[in-house]
């Protein structure tokens, strides 16, 4: 993809049709403020970079049938969330419908250089199945704080050996097309924004809880990142002061007491104290437990499970009835991996925020699970992307 939008006017017709699909121009037109001699001029020049395509007429509307409008059916955005435990590799089109999608466990601990080669490994593979002859550009997503404008992680606590990579850079090269990076939360919440649960919302949070707890902020439908890109980092929000240590190096975090490795380090003490049989049961057979283990314990009626999946969620509910109190969100997602606990984990939450929290702030407050699991990530990557490349140049 060479051709950029020439302006405003153009990115906005652009992003029009990434998010509603093929549109007529009449119907283009009574969304922009535009007279239609100005419209018409916007829309041929965009046919003649090849960004858009001509695609039949659209039905009457009374009077001369106008001709429907899309974005070039060949254009191809890779979507990449690398998570904390594993990697999601995904190819969309131009209006982000995902075309393949690729899983594969992968600890970021080893570093930017063996996890690329996974990424890079996984892309090739989707590119050699003909979903693509190649990418226009892609998204990444990393598990920590990133410098947004230069596309580098910054002093990631989960994340050795990342500090300071030249991501953007790196990847580009290896790609050859334009790369952008942010935080894998806010792309959570950028998924959801243009597919899920929050489609129809402009203030929303993100809570994402697996490795690690980190929160998107989306304020009048663009994410938050801050001055330094932590915005969001609520999981080293303390909880308890005397608490456990906390991979950030102080105590009591919120991570620290509930995300899944918390929650498996908890569940191992309760099998192995003998207040579970159900947990020690499962330890036995698999020499370890997950935040998975819980959620099927849970299910066939483990007391003990269930009660840690109370914990956590008040837990969680604690912090984000702070956040709501300052905010004054439209809706709270909750996704992750961690959601696999279901509602046990999204009662909690609402308990602790619906009394928390003022009634003027949580009257018609929904808080819900993530509607799209997994392609979240990946949908927000390739929704980051576009957002960059659908922008004046």
């Amino acid at each position: 993809m060479t051709a950029r939008p020439a302006n405003a006017h153009q990115a906005r017709l652009l992003r029009l049709l990434r998010d509603g699909g093929p549109n007529s121009r009449a119907q283009l037109g009574d969304q922009v403020d535009l007279s239609r001699s100005k419209l018409a001029v916007e829309v041929d020049r965009l046919l003649e970079t090849g960004l858009v395509v001509a695609d039949g007429l659209a039905a009457s509307r009374g009077g001369r049938r106008s001709h429907n409008i899309r974005l070039a059916p060949a254009l191809r955005f890779l979507g990449v969330d690398i998570g904390a435990t594993s990697v999601d590799v995904a190819v969309t089109n131009a209006e982000l419908e995902v075309l393949g999608h690729l899983n594969h466990p992968m600890d970021v601990r080893e570093g930017p250089v063996a996890v690329f080669e996974q990424v890079l490994a996984m892309a090739a593979k989707l590119r050699a199945s003909g979903l693509a002859e190649g990418f226009d550009g892609a998204g990444i997503g990393v598990p920590g704080p990133v410098r947004f404008p230069e596309g580098v992680p910054v002093a990631p606590p989960i994340m050795p050996g990342w500090d300071g990579f030249p991501v953007r850079e790196a990847l580009s090269q290896e790609l050859g097309c334009p790369v952008m990076v942010d935080n894998d939360v806010n792309l959570m919440a950028m998924g959801e924004q243009h597919a899920g649960v929050a489609r129809s919302v402009n203030d929303f949070l993100c809570v994402k809880i697996g490795t690690g707890i980190g929160c998107g902020i989306v304020v009048g439908g663009d994410v938050y990142r801050g001055t330094t890109g932590s915005a969001g980092d609520i999981g080293h929000i303390q909880v308890d002061p005397a608490g456990h240590a906390c991979a950030c190096g102080n105590k009591g975090c919120l991570e620290a007491h509930f995300s899944g490795a918390a929650l498996a380090r908890d569940a191992e003490d309760a099998a192995r104290s003998g207040h579970s049989p159900e947990l020690a049961a499962r330890l036995e057979a698999a020499g370890r437990l997950t935040a998975a283990d819980v959620a099927g314990a849970a299910a066939a009626g483990d007391a003990t499970s269930l009660e840690l999946i109370r914990e956590g969620g008040n837990r969680v509910g604690q912090v984000i009835a702070g956040l709501v109190s300052f905010f004054n969100p439209g809706l709270v997602v909750i996704g992750g991996g961690v959601t696999g606990l279901g509602h046990t984990l999204l009662a909690s939450v609402r308990t602790q925020v619906y009394r928390r929290s003022l009634p003027l702030a949580t009257g018609n407050l929904p808080i819900v699970l993530g509607e799209l699991g997994p392609a979240a990530g990946v949908i927000g990557a390739a929704r980051l992307i576009s957002d960059h490349l659908f922008s004046p140049v």
